[in-house]
């Protein structure tokens, strides 16, 4: 490549680039709002929003909790949410509320069967309409679940919102890994804390008491000390997460706290706390 085609490239880049200055929004109702996001799809964030809400309200906390995956809304399936939010002026949205959290989703609105077939018009109306007009009561932590990927959708919600802090969930493998360093990179453009990251499904353990790495070993361990973030925890592969999304009510309801994930889960939120975001 010659000199001239390099700078062309960074021209583009630069370009392409998300800004830095832009003006973020608090949303009305809500002190704290923590994202919860991934490189890609399929490795649990959803599950993991949902379960950090729960721990969150364990330590005594009012929460609500954001569905903002507009093209996979998934927290209607794992709240049990077959209802339609009510409005009593026709314009503001009332969180559904379940397990004594707060909920919104564009999943509330749509029948499982809808294809989101969106362009990016439409996506920004529907973050505005989550930042400006839903009546959120007396949140103390907000968990965002953020569409997968560092495209539009992630990107808006960003730029648009005062966001205290990122989580980042990932799988060990390295496929997962590559899109976390593009997660960090898009949070870092756009001035958002990252908190640290969470790794799912690190291992499975059988009844011989052998952990076995399925998936790798050590990924979120390489990208944290590559970017200097911490490692909030790694959850192990479980049959009973997997039977609460079935059931379709949250892991930290339908276990007990001599699980391991449990405790773990659990004492994430703790360490969020602790960090005073």
């Amino acid at each position: 490549m010659t000199e001239k085609e390099a700078n062309l490239s960074k021209n583009f880049m630069d370009q392409i680039s998300p800004k830095t200055q832009f003006k973020k929004n608090k949303i009305n109702g809500v002190k704290k709002i923590v994202a919860v996001s991934s490189g890609k799809g399929g490795v649990g964030k959803s599950m993991i929003a949902v379960n950090l809400a729960l721990a969150f309200k364990n330590l005594k906390y009012n929460v609500g909790i954001l569905d903002a995956d507009i093209y996979g809304p998934s927290i209607p399936k794992l709240m049990g949410i077959s209802e339609k939010p009510k409005s009593e002026d026709g314009v503001n949205l009332i969180p559904i509320k379940k397990f004594d959290i707060q909920c919104m989703s564009i999943g509330f609105m749509v029948s499982e069967d809808t294809p989101m077939i969106w362009r990016g018009p439409m996506v920004a109306s529907t973050i505005k309409t989550f930042v400006n007009k839903v009546l959120w009561d007396n949140i103390d932590f907000l968990i965002i679940d953020m569409p997968p990927g560092t495209g539009d959708a992630l990107l808006t919600f960003s730029q648009e919102i005062d966001i205290d802090g990122a989580v980042i969930v990932t799988t060990p493998q390295n496929i997962a890994i590559i899109d976390v360093k593009r997660g960090i990179e898009m949070f870092k453009r756009t001035n958002v804390k990252i908190l640290g990251i969470i790794e799912n499904m690190t291992s499975f353990k059988s009844d011989d008491g052998i952990e076995h790495f399925i998936f790798g070993k050590d990924g979120a361990k390489n990208i944290a000390e590559k970017f200097n973030i911490e490692i909030l925890g790694q959850i192990s592969i479980d049959i009973e997460i997997s039977k609460s999304v079935e059931n379709e009510k949250p892991f930290l309801l339908e276990t007990k706290n001599n699980n391991p994930n449990y405790n773990l889960i659990n004492n994430i939120a703790k360490k969020i706390i602790k960090m005073n975001i």
